[in-house]
C-alpha cells in the first residue's frame, strides 16, 4: 500500500503495528513543516496515541501555544504533534479547532479504538472499505486495491457521469465510482472499534443558511474580508520548504499573489509563479499572468502544453486521477504542478474556491436575479441592464420567473426533465438505461436563492471534484497545494453576507474585486471575461491520435454493453472543456476506469 503511494510522500516510508496486531499503519512522508526525522510518521504521543496524517494544520502555532498553557509539552516543531495533543485535550471536538486541510487517523491504544477525520471542504482524500472483519483506508484508491480489495465498477455513477457529467452523488457524498470502496465525506469524523467491527460517521461542521444575514456596510465588509483573506494567506505561507503559487492570470490566483507578495519578506527564496500556456489558443491567459508577474516582480515559470503532451501523458495521468473527470482542464493543472517540481518548489498556493463562494461563474446570475425578483427588486435594481452592459449572455426568462415564484415545482420539473433526457440518450443501450436509471439523480439547491446555489456548489456538489483534481495533480509530483479562499472563517463570513456583496452592478465576486482594487492592476481586477482555466480541448480532440483514443473508448463501452454498437459509426463530437453535452469526452474518461 505504501509503495504504490510513493509519489505522495517521496521523503520517507514507515510502517508501525500495535502490540496485539489490531492496528497496522503505513505512511509516506512529504516533509513540509519540521523536516527532522523526529517529525516522521506514524507518530506516537503520550505512550497512548499513534497518528498518520496527510495535509497541514495552518494554525498549529497558535494551537500549540494554547495547549502549552494547558500543560502539554512537545518534542517536535510539527503540526502533526499538535493534532495529537489537541485530540488528547478536546477529544473528537479537536477538529473544530483546526484551520487546515487534513485527513488523519489516530489509534488510541488504551481504548483500542480508531478516530479519523477529514477537513471541512474535502481538500484531502480519505477512502475506505469496511469488510467483515477489518477497516482498510488510504489516501488513494490504488492503495485499497493493493490491500487486496476487489475492484468493481459502480455503473450507477457511470450512468450519471455519462448522461449529466456528475462525478459524485450529491445525495450520497460517500459514493465513489467503485462499488465496495467509499470516501469519508468532507467535514466528517469517523469512529471505529475493531473488536466489534463497528463504524460510526458524523458530520462536525456545516454552513447555516438559515442564519440571519449580517447588517453590514460596504466599508466594514471589505475591511473584514480583506483581514480574513490576508490572515488565511499568511498562515498558508508557513513552511520549512520553498513556496510558490499557481497563476492563471484570473482574478482569484492573482489576488493570492497580491496578498502573498506583501508578506514576501518572510519568504526565502522569494515567491515564484507557475503558469500554463496554450500557444495559439484564443483563451490563453498568459498575457494576464505576465501583467501580474511584472507588477509584483515574481520569478515566473511557464509550461507550454500541447496535444503531444496530452497524448504522451494520458496513461500516467489516468493512473493518478483514479476516477472520471469532466474535462481536460484537470490535465493542464497536472502540468503546472510538474513544472513546480522541475523547479524544486514543493508548496503552491492556488485560487480555487473563490468562484464557488463569491459567485464567480455566469450561471450564478440567474440565481441572484431570481432572488431579486422574489423580493420585487429586480427591475429597480438595474442588474439585468448592468450585466448586459458587461457583455453577460445570461438572460432572465419565463422559466426563471417560475423558479422564483414556485421553487419546489421548478426543482421537480428540472429533475424530471433530466431523467427524461437521460432515458432518451441515443447512444446508451436500452438495457443499460433500464438497469441503471432507477437511481438516476439530478440535484438542485435546497434554497432557490444565490446563497443556496453557492452552498450547493461549495458544500454539496461541484467544488469537491475540483479539490480531488488538485490533490491528485499536486501529489502526483510530490507537491502540496494550499487554498487560501477555503479558510472556514472566511467562508462563513462570506455566507453571512447578503447577495449584493457577491454580485453587484453586473460584476461577479464584487467583494473580492473591491478588496483588490488598490492591490491589482485594473485590467485584472475588472476583467469582464471569465475563462476558467480552459485548455484547447476541442482542438486536442480533433487530433487523429485523440480521435483514435475516443474511438477505442467507445469500443470498450460497446463491449461492456453500455453504448450501442451504432456509436462506432457516428462522427466524433469535439467540444470545448466547459461545454454541456460533452459526451465523447465522457466516454473517453468513463472507459478508462471500467
Amino acid at each position: 500500500m505504501t509503495v504504490c503511494l510513493a509519489h505522495r510522500g517521496p521523503d520517507g516510508d514507515k510502517v508501525w503495528e500495535n502490540s496485539n496486531g489490531k492496528a497496522l499503519f503505513g505512511h509516506r512522508r512529504l516533509a513540509i513543516i519540521d523536516l527532522a526525522p523526529a517529525a516522521s510518521q506514524p507518530m506516537h504521543y503520550m505512550d497512548r496515541y499513534t497518528i498518520i496524517h496527510n495535509g497541514e494544520i495552518y494554525n498549529y502555532i497558535e494551537l500549540k501555544e494554547d495547549l502549552r498553557q494547558k500543560g502539554y509539552s512537545f518534542q517536535t516543531h510539527s503540526d502533526t504533534e499538535v493534532i495529537l495533543a489537541a485530540y488528547d485535550h478536546y477529544g473528537d471536538e479537536c477538529v473544530e479547532h483546526f484551520d487546515g486541510m487534513f485527513a488523519f487517523a489516530i489509534w488510541d491504544e488504551e481504548e483500542q479504538e480508531l478516530f479519523a477525520a477529514r477537513d471541512r471542504f474535502g481538500e484531502k482524500p480519505f477512502y475506505y472499505c469496511l469488510d467483515k472483519d477489518a477497516l482498510i483506508f488510504a489516501s488513494e484508491l490504488k492503495a485499497i486495491w493493493a490491500a487486496g480489495v476487489e475492484r468493481v465498477s459502480n455503473l450507477k455513477l457511470i450512468f450519471n457521469f455519462i448522461t449529466i457529467g456528475y462525478t459524485d452523488n450529491p445525495a450520497r457524498p460517500e459514493e465513489t465510482f467503485f462499488e465496495n470502496v467509499v470516501r469519508l465525506p468532507a467535514a466528517s469524523r469517523l469512529f471505529y472499534t475493531p473488536s466489534s467491527n463497528e463504524l460510526e460517521i458524523e458530520k462536525y461542521w456545516n454552513i447555516d443558511l438559515d442564519r440571519q444575514q449580517s447588517a453590514i456596510d460596504d466599508e466594514e465588509a471589505i475591511e473584514k474580508f480583506t483581514d480574513l483573506f490576508s490572515q488565511s494567506v499568511n498562515r498558508r505561507l508557513r513552511s520549512d520548504v520553498p513556496i510558490g503559487t499557481s497563476l492563471s492570470g484570473g482574478l482569484d490566483s492573482s489576488s493570492v499573489v497580491a496578498v502573498a507578495s506583501t508578506m514576501s519578506e518572510q519568504m526565502s527564496p522569494p515567491l515564484a509563479s507557475f503558469t500554463a500556456r496554450f500557444p495559439g489558443f484564443s483563451k490563453d491567459e498568459s498575457h494576464y499572468a505576465n501583467i501580474v508577474t511584472t507588477r509584483f516582480g515574481l520569478k515566473a515559470h511557464y509550461v507550454d502544453i500541447t496535444v503531444d503532451d496530452f497524448v504522451n501523458d494520458w496513461e500516467i495521468f489516468l493512473h493518478h486521477q483514479e476516477e472520471p473527470f469532466g474535462s481536460a482542464s484537470a490535465y493542464a493543472q497536472y502540468k503546472v504542478f510538474a513544472l513546480a517540481k522541475d523547479h524544486g518548489i514543493k508548496v503552491l498556493l492556488d485560487g480555487q474556491g473563490a468562484d464557488e463562494t463569491l459567485a464567480g461563474y455566469s450561471k450564478y446570475y440567474k440565481w441572484y436575479w431570481q432572488e431579486l425578483f422574489q423580493q420585487r427588486k429586480l427591475m429597480k435594481s438595474n442588474e439585468l441592464k448592468a450585466a448586459a452592459g458587461l457583455g453577460v449572455a445570461e438572460k432572465f426568462r419565463s422559466k426563471n420567473v417560475i423558479a422564483a415564484l414556485f421553487p419546489d415545482i421548478a426543482s421537480v420539473i428540472l429533475e424530471r426533465q433530466y431523467l427524461v433526457n437521460a432515458l432518451r440518450h441515443e447512444d446508451l443501450t436500452r438495457d443499460f438505461i433500464r438497469r441503471q436509471s432507477q437511481e438516476a439523480y439530478y440535484s438542485t439547491p435546497s434554497n432557490f436563492d444565490l446563497n443556496g446555489a453557492l452552498y450547493f456548489n461549495t458544500c454539496v456538489h461541484g467544488l469537491e471534484e475540483l479539490l480531488r483534481h488538485a490533490d491528485r495533480n499536486a501529489m502526483a509530483h510530490g507537491r502540496e497545494v494550499r487554498l487560501p479562499f477555503l479558510n472556514h472563517h472566511l467562508v462563513e463570513f462570506i455566507f453571512s453576507l447578503p447577495s449584493h456583496f457577491k454580485i453587484r452592478k453586473g460584476w461577479t465576486k464584487w467583494l473580492l474585486r473591491q478588496s483588490m482594487s488598490d492591490k491589482l492592476p485594473s485590467e485584472i481586477t475588472w476583467r469582464k471575461d471569465k475563462v476558467g482555466f480552459e485548455p484547447p480541448q476541442k482542438e486536442w480532440m480533433e487530433d487523429p491520435r485523440v480521435r483514435e483514443m475516443v474511438q477505442e473508448a467507445r469500443r470498450k463501452l460497446v463491449d461492456q454493453r453500455i453504448l450501442r454498437s451504432g456509436i462506432l459509426e457516428k462522427p466524433l463530437s469535439a467540444n470545448n472543456a466547459h461545454e454541456g453535452n460533452n459526451y465523447d469526452w465522457r466516454y473517453l474518461a468513463a472507459a478508462a476506469f471500467l
